[in-house]
């Protein structure tokens, strides 16, 4: 990846990209509330646009690509009402915007393309996609499966990414060995699991191909996974007072003790139009225990959250960074964000849970634990802190000893957005790739012009750096001649003292 040009300039407009990326995020996020008035699709985008026309100088307008990559949101809406968004675009943006904009360039992407770029963004901003430059660099024998016949490739080693938000959890890592499957149907299922792309100046560096599983688990977030409990105990609770004529639950003197609420806080379950008093019980271990079928986790090798195939993780030779609720239930109460250590961590939620909520407040009003941290982030830590323990050992097989595991919130004081990955794979062979097939045959010159200017670009930056490495070395010869000089004068007068002694 170091080799490739692009890569490198592309650090020089880092701050720019990030500041395109977080107003790109925040306006994209409501682009699929348009769906029934999908006209009005490009009037959302333009302030945007305008923003980018205004920033990218004129004259490079024509040459600068322009890609709008629709998430979640749209990926709800129905294909009919996604197409009409999408035509809006197509047909209007190029009319009052300049920009390397074609049919191709604007589209709803998977949940696997949106984890696939933002692996791609974190192990861009940490290096790993740089070439091997000291001892020091962890490092990975890699088997591409694209050249069978080429031997293992020694490369930085990658990191994989755990992000678990309300709804969602997700996880992406590079699968380095050759994967084998027990059956047939299982290796069918993974096919939609694993994605292998190639991050070098072109097709033909398979040095640079890489593979990574990825995929999506929607319920499993921290705030989905409260409410399927809550239904669980709901229910399991109704039908034990139906069968034995119990009362528990039914109101604030006779509660609901629940293991996985810090001891004596109190919480409701509205369901049914009846209600549902809970009390603390603070049992860490027990709360494990009634999450854990959640999981919904199969009892055959290599299978994850909802019994989905999971490719094998060497976990002597790997690295993981973990997201928003892995970093939220580790930092903003315990205070243990960073390196993450399991057994520390364990014995940290069960003293957690075994905390009072009147200790609890105090510390609060103490100001003792994170400022992010609030009233509702206190009283649903014990379950999130066990949650996030069954999801990482039980639900993805981490071993509690596991000690490469990093939680955070932001990489180098910046968040990392799957949008930097996607600029990056969107343009990965640029300049070096031929730009005629993003346009069609119509444009034929034009994007010649392009490649034309594109590979001047490069000759002339690499014309200089040769210049400038040549005369480095001219400046450093004649300081070792000019000390050499000296050097050889000073003995000279040395002996002609020592003579005239």
């Amino acid at each position: 990846m170091a080799a490739c040009s692009y890569f490198l300039l592309q650090k020089t407009f880092q701050n720019l990209m990030n500041l395109l990326m977080n107003i790109c995020c925040t306006t994209l996020a409501g682009i699929s509330t348009l769906a029934s008035s999908p006209a009005k699709a490009s009037d959302y985008l333009r302030p945007l646009l305008q923003f980018a026309a205004t920033h990218v100088p004129v004259t490079k307008h024509k040459e600068t690509p322009l890609y709008i990559l629709c998430t979640a949101g749209m990926r709800l809406l129905p294909e009919r009402q996604q197409n009409a968004i999408l035509e809006d675009l197509y047909t209007d943006v190029p009319v009052e915007f300049d920009f390397l904009f074609s049919e191709s360039h604007a589209e709803v992407i998977s949940g696997k393309q949106e984890g696939v770029y933002a692996w791609i963004g974190i192990n861009f901003v940490l290096g790993r996609f740089d070439h091997i430059e000291d001892d020091n660099d962890a490092r990975v024998a890699v088997t591409v499966s694209s050249n069978p016949n080429q031997g293992p490739v020694i490369r930085k080693r990658t990191v994989g990414i755990l992000d678990m938000g309300g709804a969602s959890v997700q996880i992406a890592y590079e699968v380095t060995n050759p994967v084998s499957f027990t059956s047939p149907v299982q290796e069918e299922a993974a096919k939609g699991l694993l994605a292998e792309f190639n991050l070098g100046c072109d097709l033909h560096h398979t040095e640079h191909v890489y593979r990574v599983y990825v995929t999506t688990f929607l319920g499993f977030g921290g705030n989905y996974a409260r409410q399927l409990y809550e239904d669980l105990i709901f229910n399991n609770t109704t039908a034990t007072n139906r069968l034995l004529d119990q009362y528990m639950g039914v109101s604030a003197e006779s509660p609901y003790l629940d293991p996985c609420l810090s001891i004596e806080t109190t919480d409701i379950i509205q369901k049914d139009e009846q209600t549902m008093h809970l009390r603390g019980a603070g049992n860490f271990d027990e709360c494990c225990k009634l999450i854990k079928p959640l999981l919904n986790k199969g009892n055959e090798a290599n299978m994850s959250l909802n019994g989905v195939y999971q490719s094998p993780i060497d976990f002597h030779n790997s690295e993981f960074y973990g997201f928003s609720e892995f970093y939220y239930c580790t930092e903003d109460v315990l205070r243990m964000g960073g390196h993450y250590d399991g057994v520390k961590y364990t014995k940290a939620a069960k003293d957690y849970c075994a905390t009072k909520w009147t200790t609890l407040k105090e510390r609060f009003d103490l100001n003792l634990f994170s400022s992010h941290a609030d009233l509702h982030r206190l009283k649903y830590q014990c379950f999130k802190s066990a949650w996030m323990h069954e999801v990482l050992h039980s639900g993805f097989n981490f071993p509690v000893d596991y000690s490469n595991l990093k939680t955070a919130q932001l990489v180098y004081d910046k968040e990392v957005q799957w949008t930097l990955g996607a600029i990056l794979y969107k343009t990965r062979f640029l300049p070096l790739r031929d730009l005629q097939r993003e346009s069609g045959k119509a444009n034929h010159s034009r994007w010649l012009r392009i490649s034309f200017v594109y590979n001047h670009y490069l000759f002339f930056a690499c014309f200089f750096v040769v210049l400038l490495a040549i005369a480095l070395y001219i400046l450093r010869l004649r300081r070792i001649h000019r000390r050499t000089q000296r050097e050889l004068l000073w003995m000279e007068e040395g002996k002609l003292s020592t003579e005239g002694l």
